[in-house]
């Protein structure tokens, strides 16, 4: 059984081309920095339906709107340090 905490990325055409391809880098490098990769289950997902409020994650189901490079490191940074 899979306990890891899943991580869902938009790779959808409007959030990929909103920047979530910097922001999946961003989320992987956390992920090897911070030794989490037996925590996370990371991947990516295609539209969540919510387009207009993208680039778009989801954490265990959780919706985050707007996410950026930037701001996806406090999120991270608040859901697992």
């Amino acid at each position: 059984m899979d306990n890891r905490i899943e991580v869902m990325i938009c790779l959808g055409s409007s959030c990929f081309a909103r920047g979530n391809k910097t922001t999946l880098q961003a989320i992987t490098k956390f992920i090897d920095e911070h030794d989490l990769k037996d925590k996370i289950n990371f991947h990516g997902g295609h539209c969540f339906g919510y387009c207009a409020d993208g680039p778009n994650l989801k954490i265990n189901g959780k919706l985050y709107t707007g996410i950026d490079e930037y701001n996806v490191i406090d999120i991270l940074t608040n859901e697992f340090l």
